[in-house]
């Protein structure tokens, strides 16, 4: 028997312009998993306004982040995926991305006439929502083709040791006033409609600094990347950065665990925009724990969880 396991991460535009970026949103904010608004309210609202005034917008922050190898989302899942098959040598190991290709379900469809006797379908994001987990199974159940889901690792002991482990690299080297657990913020009607990501970011947290207790009390879970007017889960990171230089607290680490990859929220919504608003109030230190990224300890991390 054959075995496959398909690494899903959210996707990226072809290039950073703005048409490409247009493209992409469109089929990202066009996903009823992300936008609960009824189509019919939605559509006019998104092809109106947030297209026109959002693409261009964003592709200029795209273009910040781009580098030689393209998209830094898709480069960094692409290194983990050849690590991930690096452990598992006897299994096709690939990647797919729900908004962009390669799709999940033609990379399932090509693993099943390939040989593959059994798919294992891994979001890239340690916390379940429906945002990001349900969008990708949707996708996969689309294909017609059995597979077995994992639906988070945030509670792995091992995962939540190599997250301690990347923060104590820069506290063993650097004092902080906060360590801030930032996370992508959801519509707070999500978590009141029943989704378990704001008890699994919390959790996770909880687990990580189970890890360094030292920590503990300058600790604090925000959430940050909100989008549009309806209130997303809080504190939001960019207004408690303002609040902490008020408090007195000028220096910052932020890690954010439900990032595995480096992508636009991590390079240019904390390490430009963030940064600048700290760094304009009259903060001093601000560091940002990198992603996972090409770590091959998580990549065997990976490899274990799934053979468990």
């Amino acid at each position: 028997m054959k075995k496959g396991l398909l690494l899903v991460n959210t996707g990226s535009p072809k290039t950073p312009t703005t048409a490409d970026v247009k493209a992409y949103l469109k089929v990202f904010l066009s996903d009823q998993n992300v936008i609960e608004m009824p189509r019919w309210v939605w559509q006019p609202i998104l092809r109106g306004f947030v297209l026109p005034l959002r693409s261009w917008r964003s592709a200029t922050y795209y273009q910040r982040i781009w580098t030689r190898a393209g998209s830094p989302l898709v480069a960094y899942t692409q290194i983990m995926t050849a690590n991930v098959q690096a452990e598992l040598p006897d299994w096709d190991v690939r990647f797919a991305m729900s908004y962009s290709e390669p799709r999940i379900a033609d990379q399932m469809q090509d693993m099943k006439d390939k040989g593959c006797d059994e798919i294992n379908v891994l979001p890239m994001y340690p916390q379940y929502t429906q945002s990001t987990h349900k969008a990708i199974y949707d996708q996969a159940d689309a294909s017609g083709i059995e597979y077995q889901k994992i639906d988070n690792f945030y509670r792995e002991p091992e995962y939540q040791r190599i997250m301690a482990d990347k923060i104590s690299q820069y506290i063993d080297k650097q004092e902080y006033d906060e360590v801030l657990f930032s996370y992508h913020g959801i519509p707070t009607a999500m978590v009141k409609h029943g989704d378990p990501y704001q008890k699994e970011c919390e959790e996770t947290t909880e687990g990580i600094l189970s890890q360094i207790p030292a920590i503990k009390a300058i600790s604090k879970t925000v959430y940050q990347s909100k989008f549009g007017p309806a209130p997303w889960l809080k504190p939001y990171l960019k207004n408690y950065l303002t609040e902490m230089i008020q408090m007195g607290k000028r220096r910052v680490l932020i890690v954010a665990p439900s990032f595995i990859v480096d992508g636009l929220e991590t390079l240019e919504e904390n390490g430009v925009q963030n940064y600048q608003t700290f760094k304009e109030n009259g903060g001093d230190v601000f560091h940002l724990v990198e992603p996972l990224n090409g770590d091959k300890r998580f990549a065997k991390f990976l490899a274990d969880l799934v053979m468990k």
